[in-house]
Order: structure tokens, then C-alpha cells, then sequence
């Protein structure tokens, strides 16, 4: 099968497109074939190293870590599925590999696509929606009234986060450039903050929550516009010793992470605050709900541009260069 690998970590290392084994079908697993996958910014943080501490990985390694596509064959324990569904999903991080034409996935990380989408756009949605249902549901339990602030909220993650927070009846803020306002208005934004003219961490106070997607000095000025036990999740800071500990990295990894923390540590002192990093984990359970949810219209993709596989490297870069309004997606088939 055709798939898109790197034979080592680093910035400039190339993608190419090579032929590999189709995927072994383990008794639990679904061979899928790949007819559409997006990109994600785990994909170039993956691709660069910069996730090493986490993640470990052989080589060559497939990239990709979102899909839509049809199943061809079921592992002889399956039950839920059968050759002819089909299906969206997330792979759990230790089988990652979805640009490529074909993927074994573990039964428990895919649900049936939505109907009402097509692939490209069913594609976009399994790494953004878990990453963000998981913030809010699982993490924040966000209530109707609360106020969240929502950071980048014309990107992948934000445009879906924004249609969620309002469906769970939230008053939603969010960040965006000038290009970027129609698209967060129309998607149900309260509060819409130029960032390059204006600073938000002076027009807001007293929010329950800020789900950021930057890292960095966003991150650090988010803790100065929440209320005292107000929290944010981040999915692009620094992960804490508390995650560590969580997740069951070993007290090594924890200890490192402790001191490369320290500084966001302090911040949740100081504001009262509490910081969660989060990083996203696989469920077939939970993308049924999104299901429901768009078909139900209350969510629908945001996809900015669509790439064939042979594209990939252009797509990489249009996607790190950060105009991105929507998800960028990988046509396979």
C-alpha cells in the first residue's frame, strides 16, 4: 500500500510516499481502507520530535492520525462491524498511521461515519471533536452559563470547540484575526477578540474556563482572565507533573516534567487556578455522540482546504504556516 513515512525526527526531514506491508488484523482490530484523513498540528510535533518524552515510535513511521474510510475486513473477534461499514476514527497513539491507503484500528477506537457527511469532511472531525469533548466534558464539565474562552477560535480545533461550548450553552469568546471573524461569528461566538489589535487578557475577567490551543504567552496570560477555581485545559502547553502522575510516566519523566512546569505551577497558585494538559485519548463511545450530534445539525466540519496524498508536504506546510480556517484533509481514495 501506498504511505506517507519518515525515516527519522527533525524539522526538515522529508515525507515520502513509499510502499508498506498492508497492516496486520489483529482478533480485536478492522482493516480499513483509507478514503480521507486530515492533519492536526500532532502530526508535525510528531513528525519534528517534539514529543519524544511521550511518545515512542520505529521507523519508518506512518503519519496521520485521523481517518474516514470503509471496512474490508474484521478481525475474528469483532462483532460491532462488519466488511462494507463505514466508519470514522482515531487510532490510539501506539498504532498511528493514517495517511496511508490502508489502517488496522482497534474495534473500540472507530464509530460509523456520520450519514450526513462525506468523507473528506467525516475525516476532519475525530481528533478535533474527541480532543475537545474530552476538555469539556471529562476535564471542565462545563455548565450551561459559564463563561469559556476559546483561543485560535478559527483553527481545527477551535471552529469545532465553539459549535460544542454553544451547544452546551456556554457564553463563548475566542480569538481571531480579521480573515478569521466571519467564520467564528457564524459559528456561534459571543465575543470576538482581534488578536492582533487588541489583548484579551484586558477585556475579559472572571471566566470559568479557557480551553487554549497556543501554548506560550497566551497560555500564561489566559490564568489573569479567570475567576478564583476557574481552570484551563491546554493542548499545546507544557504537561505538569500532576499529568504525569496521572498518565503513569514514572517518576523520572514526572520529576522533568515538574521543573519544566514550574513557572505554569506557580501561575495556578497564583490566580487560584488549575491547569490541565490534555492529551487526547481514543473512544468509539464518545465519537457515537458526535454522531449524534451532527446529525442532529448542531456541529458541522470547517475544512479549509483538501490535499491529495501526493500533496502531503504542501499540506504539512500550509498547515504549520498557521492561516488555516478550518481542518486541512487528505483525499486517498
Amino acid at each position: 500500500m501506498k504511505a506517507i513515512t519518515i525515516e527519522k525526527y527533525g524539522k526538515n526531514v522529508p515525507l515520502v510516499m513509499t510502499e508498506q506491508p498492508v497492516p496486520h488484523v489483529g482478533e480485536h482490530d478492522v482493516l480499513v481502507e483509507i478514503h480521507a484523513a486530515s492533519l492536526n498540528p500532532i502530526d508535525y510535533k510528531i513528525k519534528e520530535g517534539k514529543v519524544k518524552l511521550l511518545l515512542s515510535y520505529k521507523f519508518p513511521l506512518i503519519l496521520g492520525n485521523d481517518f474516514s474510510g470503509v471496512i474490508v475486513k474484521v478481525g475474528e473477534r469483532v462483532s460491532a462491524f462488519k466488511p462494507g461499514d463505514e466508519v470514522y476514527g482515531r487510532p490510539r497513539k501506539s498504532r498511528i498511521g493514517t495517511l496511508a491507503e490502508y489502517i488496522a484500528v482497534h474495534e473500540d477506537d472507530i464509530w460509523l461515519k456520520p450519514q450526513n457527511l462525506n468523507f473528506e469532511e467525516a475525516a476532519s472531525i475525530p481528533l478535533v471533536g474527541l480532543t475537545t469533548y474530552q476538555a469539556f466534558t471529562d476535564i471542565l464539565h462545563l455548565q450551561k452559563g459559564q463563561q469559556i474562552l476559546i483561543h485560535a477560535g478559527s483553527g481545527g480545533v477551535g471552529t469545532f470547540a465553539i459549535q460544542l461550548a454553544k451547544l452546551m450553552g456556554a457564553f463563548v469568546a475566542t480569538t481571531a484575526s480579521d480573515k478569521g471573524y466571519e467564520l467564528v461569528k457564524s459559528i456561534g461566538a459571543d465575543l470576538i477578540i482581534n488578536y492582533k489589535k487588541e489583548n484579551f487578557e484586558q477585556m475579559l475577567s472572571g471566566y470559568d474556563a479557557v480551553f487554549d490551543t497556543l501554548g506560550g504567552a497566551a497560555l500564561e496570560k489566559s490564568f489573569r482572565v479567570l475567576k478564583p477555581g476557574g481552570q484551563i485545559v491546554s493542548i499545546s502547553g507544557l504537561p505538569n507533573a500532576r499529568f504525569g502522575k496521572e498518565t503513569k510516566l514514572g517518576w523520572m519523566k514526572t520529576a522533568i516534567l515538574s521543573i519544566v512546569s514550574r513557572k505554569i505551577t506557580a501561575l495556578e497558585k497564583k490566580y487560584h487556578a488549575r491547569y490541565h494538559f490534555l492529551f487526547m485519548k481514543s473512544s468509539g463511545t464518545q465519537l457515537k455522540v458526535l454522531k449524534d450530534f451532527i446529525e442532529g445539525g448542531h456541529i458541522k466540519p470547517v475544512i479549509d482546504k483538501v490535499y491529495h496524498l501526493e500533496e502531503t508536504e504542501q499540506a504539512f506546510s500550509y498547515l504549520q504556516g498557521g492561516s488555516a480556517k478550518g481542518k486541512v484533509v487528505i483525499k486517498i481514495k
